[in-house]
This record gives C-alpha cells, structure tokens and sequence, in this order.
C-alpha cells in the first residue's frame, strides 16, 4: 500500500482554500481519496474587483501570507502536488495577473488563472459521477462569489455547460440587475426543455451549511419546498441574529442568503423539486485532476 499527498488551493472572489488529501493505492484495489484537511480563509477579493476592477493592497498581502502559510502547511503534510486555480475574481481584476506574478516571486505558489468552463470541467471530474443516474437529468449548479456555473447532464453526459456572472458577493453589493436574471432564466428553460425526471445538483460552502441546517442525514436531498421556506425565515432576520442565533460565522451570515436565491430560483424555473448536496467542489475536482493527469 502506498499513500500520497495532494494539495488544492482554491483561491475564489469570496474565501480561498486549501484542501490536502490522502491518496490510497493498493494493488488490486481502487484508489482511496481521503480528505486530511481543509483550511478556508474569508479574504473576500470580489470586494475590491467588483467594485473597483482591481485587488487592492491590503488584500493583496493577506492573499500573499495566506500563500505563504499554504506553503509551509504542505510542506508539513509533506505534499508532492499541488494545484493553484484562482477564479472569477482575480481573473477580472486589472492587475491579477501583477498579484499572480509578485506571489509566486515572494512565495513559490504558482496560481493559474482558469474560466468557468475550466471549473466545471474539473468539478465534473470529482465523484460527481456516481450519483448521476442515465435515466435521469440533472442541473448541476456550484455558486461562488463572482459566478456560478451550471450544467446540465442528460443520459449520464454532460449536455452543456455555462457560467454567469451572478455570484453571492455581486448579488450582496447590487451587481446583478435584471436582465443578467433574466438571461439566466432563458438559458435554463431552453436547455432543459423535454428532459424527464430533473433534480438539481448543488456544491459550494452556503448550500452545504443549509444541508447541515436542515438535519438531513448525508445524502438525503433538500426539498424544494424546504429551500424556499429557509429562504424566507434567513431573509427575515438580521445579520447579527443570523450570527448569534443560528451559530453562522459572520463571513457566511451574508452570502447564505444570496446563494440560496440561487438555488431556489434556478429550482423554481426548472420545475425541480430535489436538491442533492453531495458535498463536492472545485477543490475535490483539482485533487482528481492532479491524480489522473499523469506528467
């Protein structure tokens, strides 16, 4: 039996990520991915790109020290490889590829820029696979804080895949009008249109909180009645009540609440009525990746 090291880092508009796993391999056996651990820091980049279409310098070297100690962490965990993908906000930042550059100058962490066909190419890598039946369809949805992407899957394939730039951090600072909704309301009519048996598929942190909120055993899905109630009851309180009421930390009391508009109006328009949360993400993708695509 041999057990080796990978690493993720998922650096997104809203929190960036390190996920270290323990890969199993063992001859005659299929090869064991175990997560050895997970560190997410709330440096919310979206803010600043938004807003004003660059990273500014604080957030610059809270990325970069957050870089630095994911080096020594790995070097700890005693990782042999890593994957760096940053997302939607550093790639609309004016001077991302600038901070790209001074970070892997000052801590050794080589960051790639990748587009959302990219990202839901990776996620759909991950063990996305054993929970879609060819008898059914589904619409996978993975929110972030500057996009979510979606993608249909028709027959056990990917029928088509796009991102939109409706994220939780946009959607918070007023972002997002209309017609971007409206798009995205005419793209998911069109592409499911005729197809049998529709769930959704949800990843991302918010809609895994609202799984666990919801006392649900693991991999029992979220009604889409039971969303759009919780929609309602988060709505109607207030950030501090969010916070010390419902135990959310304050970097998620926020965002929840646009990402479960999300779900439930992609879920509304659909015509689904399940929500599966199967708890995966770019980062699990990136270890698959970085596992099966041989050097």
């Amino acid at each position: 039996m041999k057990v080796r090291k990978y690493a993720a880092i998922d650096i997104g508009s809203n929190a960036i990520r390190l996920l270290t796993h323990n890969v199993i391999e063992e001859e005659g056996k299929d090869t064991l991915f175990r997560k050895s651990a997970l560190v997410r820091l709330p440096i919310r980049l979206g803010e600043d790109v938004f807003k004003n279409g660059t990273i500014s310098k604080r957030n610059e070297e809270r990325l970069l020290n957050a870089m630095k100690a994911f080096q020594l962490l790995m070097e700890v965990h005693g990782v042999e490889k890593y994957m760096a993908c940053a997302t939607s906000a550093m790639r609309e930042a004016d001077n991302g590829q600038q901070v790209i550059d001074n970070i892997l100058e000052a801590s050794g962490v080589h960051i790639q820029l990748i587009d959302g066909e990219r990202e839901a190419s990776i996620i759909a890598s991950t063990d996305l696979k054993n929970l879609i039946r060819k008898d059914e369809t589904y619409l996978y949805i993975d929110v972030g804080g500057g996009s979510t992407e979606f993608t249909v899957f028709s027959e056990g394939k990917i029928k088509i895949s796009e991102s939109f730039k409706i994220g939780t951090v946009r959607l918070l600072n007023g972002m997002v009008d209309d017609t971007k909704w409206n798009d995205l309301e005419f793209w998911l009519k069109k592409h499911v249109k005729g197809l049998p048996n529709l769930s959704i598929i949800g990843s991302g942190g918010n809609i895994n909180k609202l799984h666990k909120m919801s006392g649900r055993k693991e991999g029992e899905s979220l009604s889409y009645i039971w969303l759009r109630a919780q929609y309602h009851f988060l709505a109607s309180l207030t950030f501090e009540e969010r916070v010390s009421e419902l135990g959310l930390n304050p970097d998620r009391a926020d965002v929840i609440i646009p990402a479960t508009q999300i779900f439930v109006s992609s879920a509304k328009w659909i015509g689904a009525k399940k929500i599966h949360v199967p708890k995966i993400g770019l980062s699990d993708g990136i270890i698959k990746t970085l596992y099966y695509t041989k050097d």
